[in-house]
């Protein structure tokens, strides 16, 4: 059985699907094109969830007259009863879980793309090497799922890998299913320059950050902007570049400072970067909104913070433990290789499960 407060909000949404129905009828909200594109958009939404409640509320009547029968004196009529009631409520329950799927409430930015950003932390030159693994892991990602991966930034390591590399990541619901990877990730192995075999420990953080479809989506005063253009660093040849393309933009009253040296042109750097700020500063105010959700809820995922740390890679026994939901494989190698999906479905699950949870606690 459905919690009282969730079949609230199914018949708010019942008498909002039945306004929506009057409107769309109505002659001066056809003849707006916006306010009726809007009001189908929210109408479409709904029908689904309409059928599966009419549905769920067809199969919760059959069920009550079939255990009304149950008690009837015809002993057949009881026995067909019975049958009925113990057919009915396994699908009775099927309906009601599909039903309240409809209700998890969607994040607006899971269609976005991302900026994903990768930075080695403690662990000196064997952090550089791990935030390496990292970004081809994400790139190989990527590439099975058909996204596009385009490096803004780079600081090289002195050995390999990276000390800092910034990239956006296009595709089909980047941030739905890269949106748990912001955290401290963990490795531990034995260097290649280790000479007696011993395990270290090594951190990076990762932070995936949606990008907003509108870049005035949040106003960013000039006046607040201090622009640095300097010469991108490239591989030399006909391809180095001779003018001062690169831009590095910095927040003045954040401090937050990005830039691009992917393109060319000053110009497309500018905009890229300034797409860059914006979704640096909206998800600021996004983990501000976490922090203040986070004292009355708990979050089952966590909360995104760069300084937690999500998960580890133990190359020694090819373990790989997501601390959040304590969840540990042993398939290091097809992890590292791009298979996220055995991580990002479990995360993704348990999300969806306390938002369910989450849906009867509240009030109607």
């Amino acid at each position: 059985m459905l919690p009282a407060s969730v079949l609230g909000k199914l018949d708010d949404l019942a008498q909002r699907h039945e306004e929506l129905s009057m409107l769309l009828s109505d002659p001066e909200v056809v003849a707006d094109r916006a306010r009726y594109a809007g009001l189908m958009r929210e109408f479409s939404e709904l029908v689904p969830v309409m059928n599966a409640f009419t549905d769920l509320k067809r199969k919760t009547a059959d069920l009550a007259a079939a255990e009304e029968l149950l008690d009837d004196e015809d002993h057949e009529l009881r026995a067909m009863a019975r049958t009925d009631a113990e057919e009915l409520r396994p699908v009775l329950q099927q309906a009601e879980a599909e039903l309240t799927r409809f209700l998890i409430p969607k994040d607006s930015d899971d269609g976005n793309n991302v900026f994903l950003e990768i930075r080695a932390g403690t662990g000196g030159d064997e952090a550089a090497l791990f935030a390496g693994d990292l970004f081809r892991m994400y790139g190989r990602y990527a590439e099975q799922r058909g996204w596009g991966l385009e490096a803004l930034s780079e600081r090289p390591g002195e050995h390999g890998g990276y000390k800092e590399v910034i990239a956006r990541v296009v595709g089909r619901d980047v941030f739905r299913h890269l949106k748990f990877e912001s955290g401290a990730h963990r490795v531990q192995r034995v260097p290649q320059t280790e000479s007696q075999g011993r395990i270290h420990t090594s951190a990076c953080t990762v932070a995936v950050l949606p990008e907003q479809a509108d870049i005035e989506s949040v106003e960013i005063d000039p006046k607040d902007l201090r622009i640095d253009t300097f010469r991108a660093s490239g591989a030399g040849g006909q391809h180095v570049n001779k003018t001062d393309s690169a831009v590095r933009l910095t927040h003045l009253p954040t401090g937050i400072v990005v830039e691009c040296q992917d393109e060319r042109s000053q110009h497309k750097n500018r905009a890229r970067a300034l797409a860059h700020l914006n979704a640096k500063l909206l998800d600021q105010a996004r983990s501000e909104r976490q922090a203040e959700r986070a004292a009355t809820r708990r979050n089952l995922v966590g909360s995104g913070d760069r300084s937690e740390r999500i998960r580890t890679y133990n190359f020694s026994e090819r373990r790989v433990t997501d601390h959040r939901i304590n969840l540990v494989l042993y398939r290091l190698d097809e992890i590292l290789d791009g298979d996220l999906d055995v991580l990002v479905d479990p995360l993704t699950q348990e999300h969806q499960t306390d938002q369910l949870a989450a849906l009867g606690e509240d009030s109607p």
